[in-house]
């Protein structure tokens, strides 16, 4: 479906830290330039019809103050938006609120998507580290690169991504991104034993078996 190490090393992702009212927090971002222009990379990522078609069907209000909720994942609330460069958006998911911000910009021939996602420093950062939301937006970054290379009218079908999540070169995509993941969390400043247990029990999760 895609050449993984090409897709990996095509993505830009960083760790940061911040201090907000609420105490210590951890700053992933997450970016790749894409063969389209803003406005298409826009509608892309604001079209309620057009997001199901690479991410997740989404229902809820599209616009500053408006609810979202994205089936089966997070849902929250938009907090700010300027067409077509950018938008806020709280990110509730597993009983927490964090917060992502999307960004867009020219760049060569190309758009550059940047996502900045704000979490807070909790038990469950304490157990997966940065992969545990970075690993799932690196999936949704290669999903748009089908998109847009399919044209917009054509749905990634969530079945066979989800197949193709289980199979030999998806199990390889997900532990790709997840060291990825460990390299810009040691180059954040975390300690590498830290970071490399955090990324262990994360691709654990990832890649554990259900049950029969």
């Amino acid at each position: 479906m895609i050449d993984v190490s090409h897709q990996i090393s095509a993505v830009r992702r960083t760790v940061g830290k911040r201090v907000l009212e609420a105490g210590e927090a951890r700053v992933m971002t997450i970016s790749q330039v894409y063969d389209t222009d803003v406005d298409d990379m826009w509608d892309a990522c604001t079209n309620a019809e057009r997001i199901p078609r690479w991410f997740l069907p989404v229902r809820g209000e599209l616009k500053v103050g408006g609810k979202y909720q994205l089936e089966g994942n997070a849902g929250g609330t938009v907090e700010r938006c300027d067409p077509p460069k950018s938008f806020a958006a709280t990110w509730e998911a597993m009983g927490g609120v964090s917060r992502i911000e999307v960004r867009l910009s020219p760049e060569g021939d190309g758009t550059r998507f940047e996502l900045e996602h704000v979490a807070h420093v909790d038990d469950h950062w304490d157990q997966f580290g940065p992969g545990a939301v970075g690993v799932g937006w690196d999936m949704a970054l290669t999903a748009l690169v089908r998109h847009l290379a399919a044209g917009p009218e054509v749905v990634v079908d969530p079945a066979e991504a989800m197949a193709w999540m289980a199979s030999p070169e998806g199990i390889e995509f997900v532990t790709s991104a997840n060291e990825a993941w460990y390299r810009a969390h040691v180059e954040g400043g975390e300690d590498e034993a830290t970071a490399h247990a955090m990324a262990d029990r994360c691709l654990a999760a990832y890649t554990a078996q259900p049950e029969a």
